[in-house]
């Protein structure tokens, strides 16, 4: 169930619609692939005053719990998804929400797939802006989302000893 409402999310997210429990149109949205090119999922983003709303659903990934990051580059080339570069770290602190110096502005919660490969996320991105200024998702070169094989240790820097890069979105304006 899930999956299908992330997808009707999506069509009026892309129309530039409403969702009823969401009193905006959604801002932006990345559809992930995996390393073959596969659709494996959506995300979605809402600017909800100074923070950022993310909901994502993804089928036909592996099971367990999965690191998910924001990364700083709007560029998801398969198959190591290296293109999207380091965390989008706009305050310039450490990895983790576990770390006293940190976190990155685009450090997520894990993400639990189930064992037929469907998972849910939603989360609030405290430190990143859909809108204009310095902790914009919309600089010069964009961003992207990225799930990870491996669960966020939610401490370690730079990456939370995450993993490779299983799945990667380029993150678009969505109305």
């Amino acid at each position: 169930m899930p999956l299908i409402w992330m997808l009707l999310v999506i069509v009026g997210a892309v129309a530039g619609c409403r969702i009823p429990f969401i009193s905006v149109a959604p801002a932006a949205y990345a559809q992930l692939r995996d390393a073959n090119g596969r659709a494996v999922g959506y995300a979605v983003f809402v600017q909800d005053d100074g923070s950022v709303r993310m909901i994502m659903d993804v089928t036909g990934l592996p099971p367990g719990q999965k690191g998910v990051h924001v990364h700083a580059v709007g560029r998801c080339e398969a198959s190591s998804f290296e293109s999207a570069g380091a965390h989008f770290n706009p305050g310039n602190t450490e990895h983790g929400s576990a770390n006293p110096r940190g976190p990155h502005g685009g450090d997520l919660p894990n993400l639990t797939v189930d064992s037929a490969g469907r998972g849910h996320l939603e989360a609030t991105l405290r430190r990143v802006s859909v809108d204009p200024g310095s902790r914009s998702l919309f600089d010069a070169d964009g961003s992207s989302v990225v799930i990870h094989a491996d669960p966020d240790d939610l401490r370690t820097d730079p990456d939370g000893k995450s993993g490779a890069r299983i799945a990667c979105g380029e993150i678009r304006r969505g109305s």
